[in-house]
C-alpha cells in the first residue's frame, strides 16, 4: 500500500510539473494590475531565498486537498530567524504559531497552509522536519506556523488525508523558481467567488531610485464577495456575486496571504505591510465575511535583519528601512495580493469533488469580452474582409 501511495504522489507531481508549463495567468491577457513592475517571474520566488513546494492530493471522488510550504530562505530557519509579523482581517480561522510570532516579532520555521482539519497533522511535521535539522539536536521548543482554509465543499475533509509525509514532502520540495498555481497543494479543492479558486502568486519590484527591494505575495483562496477585475465588475456582470439571490448568499470561506520582500524591515513595519495586503484582497471584491479567515503572514529576507538563535551578546545592531520609506513597498503589497489572487482564479481547472460537487472555473472567454467592454483590455480588431 505504502508504494502504490507513493506511485499516487509521483504521478500527481508528475502532472503538476507539466500543467506547470501550460498555467495560464491574468497578466497573460493584457490585463496589467498596478503600476509597478512584477519581477522576472512574478511570484514569491522573485525574492531572493524564498523557496515553494507543493503536496496535492487527488484521489478517487471525494479526496481534493493538499499542503503548500513556504520556506524564507534555504538554510535552518530555525538557527537563522527571520523577522516577521501577522495581520488579521478577520479571525474565523486556524493561523497556529501566530502569538509567538506576535510577541516575538520572527518566523522560526517554514510557513505550512493545508485544509482546515489537517493543521494539527502539519504542526507535528514540522516540529519533526524542524528537530531534525543538524544544529538543533538541543531544541525543546517549535513554533510552527501553520495556516489554513476549508476546502470541505470539495473535499472529504473529516477523513484527514493529509498526513505527516505529505507535509514534509511539501517541505522537501520547496525550492525557487515558477511556482505552481491554481488546483495545487493548498488550494487544490478551494473555492473563490463562486469559481474555482487555489494557489496564486505575484510579485512587485521597486525602481533602484526606491531601493530596488522587491515585494512577493503567495495566495490561499477560498474566499467570496464580487469579483472586480482590474476595476471592472466582473462578479456583477457574470451574474454570480454575494447577495445576488438566494443561491448566492454563500461568502464565507478563507484567504491566507503570505508576503514577502528583501527590504531591510523590522516586525512593526511587516506588519504594517502585512496590513496593506488585505487592501489587495478588497480591491478583487473580497469583503472578509463572518465566517472568512483572511490572515497575512509577512516576513523579511533582508541578510541584516536575520535573528540568530545563539547570540553573541545582549544587542542587537541593525540597519533599517524608514518609516518615511515604506509606502512604496506598501503599494508593492496592495498591487501583489491583488494579482496573486486573480493569477488564483485564472490559473484554476474546474473540479469535480466529494458528492460529485462541481466547481466551475472561471469563464475566462467572457471574462475577456467583460474586459474588453469596460476598457481593461483592448478589444480584438476584426479581421479585414
Amino acid at each position: 500500500m505504502k508504494d502504490k501511495g507513493f506511485c499516487c504522489l509521483l504521478l500527481v507531481f508528475l502532472l503538476s510539473a507539466g500543467s506547470l508549463l501550460a498555467q495560464q495567468r491574468i497578466r497573460d491577457t493584457g490585463v496589467k494590475i498596478g503600476v509597478l513592475s512584477p519581477g522576472k517571474l512574478n511570484a514569491i520566488t522573485d525574492v531572493a531565498g524564498v523557496r515553494v513546494g507543493h503536496t496535492t492530493l487527488i484521489e478517487g471522488n471525494n479526496i481534493r486537498t493538499g499542503v503548500t510550504a513556504i520556506l524564507a530562505h534555504g538554510g535552518n530557519i530555525f538557527q537563522e530567524k527571520v523577522p516577521a509579523a501577522v495581520f488579521v482581517g478577520n479571525g474565523f480561522g486556524k493561523l497556529a504559531g501566530s502569538t509567538q510570532v506576535e510577541e516575538l516579532g520572527n518566523l522560526e520555521t517554514p510557513i505550512i497552509l493545508t485544509n482546515t482539519l489537517s493543521v494539527a497533522a502539519a504542526i507535528d511535521a514540522v516540529i519533526e522536519y524542524t528537530i531534525g535539522l543538524p544544529g538543533n539536536e538541543n531544541v525543546q521548543s517549535v513554533n510552527a506556523v501553520v495556516g489554513e482554509t476549508n476546502d470541505g465543499y470539495l473535499n472529504d475533509i473529516r477523513g484527514r488525508h493529509v498526513k505527516k509525509e505529505h507535509v514534509l514532502q511539501a517541505i522537501q520540495l520547496a525550492k525557487a523558481g515558477p511556482v505552481q498555481e491554481g488546483n495545487a497543494g493548498a488550494g487544490t479543492g478551494t473555492v473563490c467567488f463562486g469559481f474555482k479558486g487555489g494557489i496564486g502568486t505575484a510579485s512587485r519590484v521597486l525602481p533602484a531610485s526606491l531601493g530596488g527591494y522587491t515585494v512577493g505575495v503567495l495566495v490561499q483562496t477560498n474566499f467570496g464577495g464580487v469579483l472586480t477585475i482590474d476595476g471592472a465588475p466582473v462578479g456583477e456582470e457574470l451574474g454570480k456575486f454575494y447577495l445576488r439571490d438566494e443561491l448566492n448568499k454563500q461568502a464565507d470561506g478563507s484567504c491566507m496571504i503570505v508576503v514577502a520582500t528583501d527590504a531591510p524591515l523590522d516586525a512593526r513595519n511587516l506588519r504594517r505591510l502585512a496590513q496593506r495586503a488585505i487592501f489587495g484582497l478588497a480591491r478583487t471584491g473580497g469583503i472578509a465575511a463572518n465566517g472568512s479567515g483572511d490572515y497575512v503572514i509577512a516576513f523579511s529576507t533582508h541578510p541584516s535583519v536575520r535573528i540568530r538563535h545563539q547570540q553573541t551578546g545582549p544587542v542587537d545592531s541593525v540597519e533599517l528601512l524608514r518609516n518615511d520609506h515604506v509606502s512604496p513597498l506598501f503599494m508593492a503589497a496592495i498591487e501583489a495580493t491583488e494579482e496573486a489572487i486573480l493569477n488564483s482564479l485564472w490559473a484554476a481547472e474546474t473540479m469535480t469533488g466529494k458528492e460529485n460537487r462541481v466547481v466551475e472555473a472561471l469563464p475566462k472567454q467572457r471574462v475577456l469580452q467583460i474586459l474588453q467592454k469596460f476598457g481593461v483590455i483592448p478589444s480584438t480588431p476584426h479581421p479585414k474582409k
